[in-house]
């Protein structure tokens, strides 16, 4: 009889079957904190709102959501997605949702936020390298871009991507209540001037930081031709012969 084949477990599925169990977890539990109690002291018992719930339920909702447009872009596009760039993203959304918002650790770590927006900064910046290669694949008639004009374009692409974020995160605070932007401290305090500003303003500058680090790197991978980004981009899938 003919053995079977064991399916090797990689790092990316090991990693994508933690994220995915803790965000289903994490909403069965705030599911059952907002809907089988009503009582206030029991979300304090927890050292949380009603409203920190309703946050981490939308956000884990938002993370599922998050996880499976890499294959749904992928598989329209025919777009082959290496699995460094997919494990890091998935290990961006297990430390932003499940770590960030459900264990707290934005209250907890101290600079989690930081880390966080500097890693996302970065990661957007290798994304604005595939999207140029991925544009100047379209046309049959290649374009030379210099490394130069290529890092500025993904510089800029990564902080367009972050000041949505930050709308994304000021919109649903006003509409639902939220404390994304960090404006009221952990005990519901509101902050007021420029220390209601300051969390938003050092997301903006953190990401900064990060696009421009990824960019620098990209530049002199292109220009020197080191290859250093190259498992980090996105490409077009090649045709079988």
């Amino acid at each position: 009889m003919k053995k079977k084949k064991r399916k090797k477990i990689t790092l990316e599925k090991l990693v994508s079957l933690t994220v995915f169990l803790s965000l289903i977890l994490s909403i069965i539990f705030v599911v059952v904190m907002l809907f089988l109690s009503e009582e206030t002291v029991l979300y304090e018992s927890y050292g949380r709102t009603k409203s920190d719930y309703v946050l981490m339920l939308l956000q884990c909702i938002l993370g599922l959501v998050a996880m499976l447009l890499p294959s749904i872009f992928a598989k329209k596009w025919k777009l082959e997605i290496p699995s460094l760039m997919q494990t890091l993203y998935l290990l961006f959304l297990f430390g932003a949702i499940y770590l960030g918002e459900v264990r707290n650790f934005y209250y907890v770590i101290p600079h989690w936020d930081v880390v966080l927006h500097a890693f996302s900064g970065a990661m957007l910046g290798a994304l604005g390298f595939s999207v140029v290669s991925l544009m100047n694949d379209v046309d049959s008639k290649h374009l030379k871009l210099s490394p130069g004009f290529v890092a500025f374009f993904a510089f800029c692409f990564a902080l367009a991507l972050g000041v949505i974020w930050e709308v994304y995160e000021f919109s649903f605070d006003g509409l639902l209540g939220l404390n994304m932007q960090k404006f009221r401290l952990e005990n519901g305090t509101e902050l007021i001037g420029r220390a209601a500003l300051l969390d938003t303003m050092k997301d903006l500058i953190v990401d900064s930081i990060g696009a421009l680090t990824m960019s620098v790197i990209g530049y002199l991978s292109l220009k020197y031709q080191k290859g250093w980004i190259k498992n980090l981009s996105v490409r077009k899938k090649e045709k079988n012969v």
